[in-house]
C-alpha cells in the first residue's frame, strides 16, 4: 500500500484519514534505537547514490547533488542538530526529509532508485556490526595488553590454584592472568569470523 505524508509530516497509510493516536506513533516508532545507525545509513546512500551515477542510471549531476546533500545531512547530526520526532518513526525517514528540504522532493526521491527499504536496512544493519565488532576488537587487544603487563609485574608471585572450588597446586599470578589472555583470545577470532561472514558481498565498496 502506498504511503503518503499527513499535514503534520508524519508517515501514514494512504487508507487512513486524520492524525494517528499519539500512542500508536509512539509503538511504531523505532527512531530511539535506529538514530544511532545515522552513520551507517548515510554511508550507505552515499555508495549508492555513487554508483546510480556511475552507471549511468541517474545523472551526474544529481549523484553530486546528492552526496553533498548526504554529507550535510550528516554534518547537521554530528552536531546534534536534527530534530528527532517519533512521527518520522526512524532514521531513514529522518535522513530522506532531511535531504528533501535540501535539495528539493525531485531530486532527492532519486536516493531509493533501484533500493528497496529492506536493502537498505540490511546493509545499516550489516554496517553497524562491523563497526561495533571492530570496536569490540580494540577493546579486547587492549584488556589483553594490560593482561600481559600485569603478568610480567608478577611473574614470580604464587598464588593458590583451584579446581572444583577447591585449593590444588600452587600456581603463577601470571599464569593465572594469561589463561584469560586466551579466552579474550578466542573471543577475538569469533569476533573476526563474524566480521567476516557479515562483510562478504556489501554494497557500499
Amino acid at each position: 500500500m502506498a504511503t503518503r505524508r499527513s499535514r503534520g509530516g508524519a508517515v501514514s497509510r494512504a487508507a487512513l484519514r486524520g492524525r494517528a493516536d499519539p500512542r500508536l506513533v509512539s509503538f511504531n516508532a523505532s527512531i530511539h534505537v535506529d538514530r544511532h545507525l545515522w552513520r551507517e545509513d548515510v554511508a550507505g546512500s552515499v555508495a549508492h547514490v555513487e554508483m546510480l551515477g556511475a552507471a549511468g542510471i541517474i545523472p551526474a549531476a544529481d549523484a553530486r547533488r546528492l552526496i553533498r546533500g548526504l554529507e550535510r545531512v550528516a554534518r547537521e547530526i554530528e552536531r546534534g542538530e536534527m530534530d528527532w520526532s517519533e512521527e518520522l518513526e526512524d532514521i531513514h525517514t529522518h535522513v530522506e526529509r532531511r535531504l528533501a528540504e535540501i535539495l528539493g522532493p525531485k531530486v532527492a526521491g532519486r536516493l531509493h532508485t533501484g533500493r528497496s527499504r529492506n536493502d537498505q536496512v540490511a546493509l545499516d544493519e550489516r554496517l553497524l556490526l562491523l563497526r561495533l565488532g571492530h570496536e569490540a576488537d580494540l577493546a579486547i587487544r587492549g584488556l589483553q595488553r594490560a593482561l600481559v603487563a600485569q603478568a610480567e609485574v608478577h611473574a614470580a608471585s604464587p598464588m593458590p590454584g583451584y579446581t572444583h572450588l577447591q585449593r590444588a597446586q600452587p600456581v603463577l599470578f601470571a599464569h593465572h592472568l594469561l589463561a584469560y589472555f586466551w579466552m579474550l583470545e578466542r573471543d577475538a577470532g569469533r569476533l573476526a569470523d563474524a566480521r567476516r561472514r557479515t562483510d562478504w558481498g556489501r554494497a557500499d565498496r
